[in-house]
């Protein structure tokens, strides 16, 4: 019994301690903002060479640790979607069931995304946050321009697949993957060499991304303390009514809408979704990337929630390319507040064209960099409104973005269950079993 309370104590989740890790870095930051000060920064002789605080640890050893590990997860990314893909779609006995996967996953994210902008204009235009403003900005900011639908359908389709791999291009490398996990699958004996050996391939990938898991504690440290040593509390401040409606239809969004589209399409508890998603919204937190975030959702659905790879291998990464729902928040609002800021009155017709234009455009400027800025200046312009607007609110954007990205990877596991539910590869066993996939550290 002694022996037992001794390993209880002794292990911890690995969630537990990336929490710990982003406390400590939110912590770390602000201290390190209070010592620098008004002036930003304090300059010291450090073995005879004048050096400062800003330079040394924010700009250097908090930055260098916090984009290696970005790299790291980043670097999983591609082998990760396209080994998956492969493995997932040359297991399927049934080639038709591609088409009903794609066309359920692609009609969820949709749905999801449609309810989360409409909610966010209802909410903005409930509490009105730019209402008697009087803000302005020297930001200048200029809008990219967006694909065409025509030429995003185009540009899925890869002419080079290497090229694509190296680009980071995760609609073409899905296109390809599914093309090549397809052609295995018809391919007879060679076809499952193939399939062995990139169900081997994938059986190491997972390895490494358990590996670069372990790290995640101090990643997420050095992230949140450079984050929070160089955001600045007065900006947020003077948005807070802003910041605050964004943050909370966000949470509404995941708490609320989420559990209640689980539980009437699939009849899943939504709670253990929930709970199960604690690591990698955290991770997507930190992050504020989906693609980054990739390689630990894939492992979430898969050895958590229990979504097997037929279906989490395809779902997962389609998702994190076009499952917008948190940028669509954030465009609602944001929209709203800029029209109120400037005093334009928006009709009906308006609001409609921007649940229109955000739904589409989350799949319309997928894989663009940018892309939530991007969205929101096409939003603007469908609707009349200046895009210089965008200028007020990027002082705020980085932390909403964190938060939309939490979102937007709870939103992809829980389509992910949804649809492997339907097509009866959902394990469970392992979605009810809370101890599934719980990775511990013994100190």
């Amino acid at each position: 019994m002694t022996e037992q309370l001794s390993d209880s104590t002794q292990k911890y989740s690995l969630t537990a301690k990336i929490f710990i890790g982003m406390i400590a870095g939110v912590i770390v930051g602000f201290l390190f903002k209070l010592l620098m000060g008004e002036a930003g920064d304090i300059q010291f002789a450090l073995f005879g060479i004048d050096v400062s605080i800003k330079g040394l640890f924010i700009d250097g050893i908090f930055s260098g640790l916090g984009q290696i590990f970005i790299a790291s997860l980043k670097m999983l990314v591609v082998p990760l979607v396209f080994v998956s893909l492969v493995c997932g779609t040359s297991s399927l006995s049934d080639p038709s069931k591609l088409g009903r996967l794609g066309g359920k996953s692609v009609g969820l994210y949709i749905m999801t995304t449609a309810i989360a902008v409409a909610t966010a204009i209802a909410m903005a235009l409930l509490i009105a946050p730019g209402e008697g403003l009087n803000l302005t900005t020297d930001t200048q900011f200029v809008a990219k321009e967006a694909p065409n639908l025509v030429q995003v359908f185009v540009d899925m389709f890869p002419s080079n697949p290497i090229a694509s791999m190296a680009q980071g291009n995760m609609l073409q490398i899905i296109v390809f993957a599914v093309l090549f996990g397809v052609a295995v699958s018809l391919a007879g004996d060679a076809g499952k060499r193939v399939s062995a050996a990139f169900n081997d391939i994938n059986t190491v990938i997972m390895n490494i991304v358990t590996i670069v898991m372990n790290l995640a504690p101090y990643g997420v440290f050095v992230l949140m303390a450079k984050l929070f040593a160089t955001i600045g509390l007065d900006t947020i401040l003077g948005l807070a009514k802003y910041f605050f409606l964004v943050f909370g239809v966000l949470v509404m969004h995941a708490l609320i809408t989420y559990p209640i589209i689980l539980k009437s399409l699939s009849g899943l508890n939504p709670i253990i979704l929930l709970r199960k998603m604690r690591n990698t919204a955290l991770f997507a937190f930190s992050t504020s990337s989906s693609n980054a975030t990739l390689p630990i959702t894939m492992d979430t659905a898969k050895n958590r929630l229990g979504v097997k790879p037929t279906v989490s291998s395809f779902t997962i990464p389609l998702g994190a390319t076009i499952n917008m729902d948190g940028t669509a928040i954030m465009q609602g609002v944001a929209t709203v507040f800029i029209a109120q800021v400037y005093g334009v009155d928006l009709s009906v017709t308006d609001f409609l064209m921007v649940i229109l234009t955000a739904t589409l455009a989350s799949i319309g400027t997928a894989g663009v960099p940018g892309v939530g800025l991007i969205m929101l200046a096409m939003v603007l312009q469908q609707v009349n409104l200046p895009v210089e607007g965008i200028a007020l609110i990027i002082g705020v954007d980085r932390l909403l973005d964190m938060t939309r990205t939490a979102v937007n990877v709870t939103g992809d596991c829980m389509v992910a269950c949804i649809v492997a539910k339907s097509e009866g590869e959902l394990d469970m066993d392992t979605y009810h079993d809370m101890e599934a996939g719980v990775r511990r550290d013994v100190d």
